[in-house]
C-alpha cells in the first residue's frame, strides 16, 4: 500500500465508501419493503372484514348475508361463525387446520404447517345473548419474490455501478489531483535544469491545490528574486571591492618590502583606513540595496510631515556650511517611510552637493500639483548631458569621477529610484550641462 499513489488510494476509499452506502440502502428498501407489505396486508384483512360485517344480519332468527357480502375478496377469507363457534356460512382455506380461539378486534398471526395467516375477528352482537363471529382469514404475503427480485437488480448493477464508480473516481481524483501533478512537474524541472523562472501557471481558483499551486508559483518567484539579488550582490561586490582590495594590498606589499619612515607608514596606515572605510559603505550600501530589492527591508509606512522631515535633514551639521535651502509654502503630509525617505533625500541632496559648483547652491522644494505630492531637490552644478541621464540610475553610474572624494559608490541614484518605487511613486530629472539639475520624487497623495 505505501507505493500506491494517491489518486489510486481515494479512488479506492470512494468505491468502499460507494459499496457500504449500496449494501445500506438495500438492506433500508428490504426493511421499508417488508413493512410497507405487512401494513398493506394488514389494512386489506381489516378492510374487507369490516365491509363484509356491515353485510352479516338477523332476519326472522336466521342469518342473513347482503350482496356485497363476498366470502373471498382481496386474498381475505371471510368466514361466519356462531356464538358456540360453529361454522355457518364461508369456506375454510385448506391449508389452515389450526383451531384458533377468537380474539375480538385484534389481528394476529397463526402458523400453520404449510403457511402463515393473519386472523382478525370482530364479534357481531343481535341482541344480549344473541351474535355471530366473523372472521377475516389471509395469508401472510411471502416476500422472497420480492426479495429474489431485489437481489438479481444488485447482481445485475452492482458489477456496472462498481465499475462507473471507479472508473468515475479515479478520474475525479485525477482532475482533482492535477495541479499537484503540475506542481511535482514544475519542481522536477527547476531541479532538473535550475531554471527558477519555470511557473506552475494553474487557474485562478479556490480550491486548495489551486491555492498551493499559487503559493509555490510566489515561493519561485521569491527564490528566483533571492538568487538574483545574490548573483547581483556577488557580481557588484567582486567588481567593486577589486580596486580598493587591491590599494589595500599593494600598499601592504609596499610597507613589508621597504623600511619606511614614520611619515611614510603613517601614510600607508591612512591609505588602507580609507579603502576601508569605502570598502565597508560598499558592502553596506550593496546590502540595503539588495534587502530593498528582496523586500526583506520592510517599510514601516505612516503619516509622516514631509515638511517637517525635508527642512530638519536641510538644517543638519553636515549641511549648514553649504548653501541648501529649503522651501515650502505649507505643511504636507504624505504616507511613508520615514526612515526610507530620510535616506533619500540625503541621497538626493549629497549628490546636488558633489556635483554642484564650489560656491554652489541647492533647493529643496516641496509641492502639490493635483493628485501628487512633488519633492524637488535642485542644483547649480554641471548638469547632466541628455545622453547620460539614463544611465545614472544604473548602478555604480557616475558622470563624473572627478567631482568625486573617493568614497562614493554610485549607489545613491540607484537606491533613490528604488526607495521611490516602493511608495508607489516615480523619479524624474530635467537637466542642461553647466546650468544644473533638478531631481523630482513623484509621490501620489493615495499611497495610503
Amino acid at each position: 500500500m505505501k507505493n500506491i499513489s494517491i489518486k489510486v488510494k481515494i479512488t479506492m476509499w470512494y468505491l468502499l465508501l460507494m459499496t457500504i452506502m449500496v449494501i445500506m440502502v438495500l438492506a433500508f428498501i428490504l426493511a421499508v419493503s417488508s413493512s410497507v407489505t405487512t401494513q398493506t396486508a394488514i389494512s386489506r384483512i381489516s378492510s374487507t372484514v369490516r365491509s363484509n360485517l356491515a353485510q352479516v344480519s338477523l332476519s326472522n332468527g336466521k342469518i342473513s348475508l347482503g350482496e356485497d357480502f363476498h366470502f373471498y375478496q382481496n386474498g381475505v377469507y371471510t368466514l361466519v361463525y356462531s356464538k358456540s363457534e360453529a361454522l355457518i356460512a364461508g369456506q375454510v382455506p385448506v391449508t389452515f387446520t389450526q383451531n384458533e380461539p377468537f380474539e375480538n378486534g385484534i389481528i394476529h398471526t397463526v402458523s400453520t404447517d404449510d403457511d402463515n395467516y393473519y386472523v382478525f375477528d370482530l364479534w357481531l352482537p343481535f341482541d344480549w345473548e344473541n351474535g355471530v363471529w366473523v372472521r377475516g382469514l389471509m395469508e401472510v404475503p411471502e416476500d422472497e419474490l420480492v426479495i429474489k427480485n431485489l437481489i438479481l437488480v444488485v447482481a445485475v448493477a452492482m458489477p456496472a455501478f462498481i465499475l462507473f464508480a471507479t472508473i468515475g473516481g479515479y478520474w475525479i481524483a485525477k482532475k482533482a489531483f492535477k495541479p499537484l501533478e503540475e506542481i511535482i512537474s514544475t519542481a522536477d524541472s527547476i531541479n532538473e535544469a535550475s531554471d527558477l523562472s519555470a511557473r506552475i501557471n494553474v487557474p485562478s481558483g479556490s480550491s486548495e491545490f489551486t491555492r498551493l499551486a499559487s503559493t509555490f508559483d510566489q515561493m519561485f518567484t521569491r527564490l528566483e528574486q533571492s538568487f538574483e539579488a545574490e548573483k547581483q550582490f556577488t557580481s557588484d561586490a567582486s567588481h567593486e571591492l577589486r580596486t580598493p582590495i587591491s590599494v589595500i594590498k599593494g600598499a601592504c606589499e609596499y610597507a613589508l618590502k621597504y623600511d619606511e619612515t614614520p611619515e611614510e607608514r603613517q601614510e600607508t596606515i591612512s591609505m588602507i583606513y580609507r579603502q576601508a572605510v569605502k570598502m565597508s559603505g560598499l558592502v553596506s550600501q550593496l546590502l540595503s540595496m539588495t534587502r530593498l530589492e528582496q523586500g526583506t527591508e520592510k517599510a514601516n509606512f505612516e503619516n509622516i510631515n514631509l515638511t517637517e522631515l525635508a527642512k530638519s535633514i536641510c538644517s543638519e551639521q553636515i549641511y549648514a556650511a553649504r548653501n541648501v535651502y529649503f522651501e515650502c509654502e505649507k505643511e504636507i503630509s504624505v504616507f511613508a517611510d520615514a526612515t526610507l525617505i530620510t535616506r533619500l533625500i540625503q541621497n538626493l541632496i549629497d549628490n546636488a552637493v558633489k556635483y554642484g559648483k564650489p560656491d554652489g547652491h541647492v533647493w529643496v522644494n516641496i509641492s502639490e500639483n493635483g493628485n501628487e505630492i512633488l519633492l524637488s531637490v535642485k542644483d547649480d552644478g554641471i548638469g547632466i548631458p541628455k545622453e547620460e541621464q539614463n544611465k545614472i540610475w544604473q548602478r555604480f553610474y557616475q558622470v563624473d569621477t572627478s567631482r568625486t572624494d573617493g568614497s562614493s559608490t554610485g549607489l545613491g541614484l540607484s537606491m533613490v529610484r528604488k526607495i521611490a518605487e516602493l511608495h508607489n511613486g516615480y523619479m524624474s530629472l530635467e537637466s542642461e550641462p553647466q546650468k544644473g539639475s533638478n531631481f523630482v520624487l513623484h509621490l501620489p497623495k493615495s499611497s495610503n
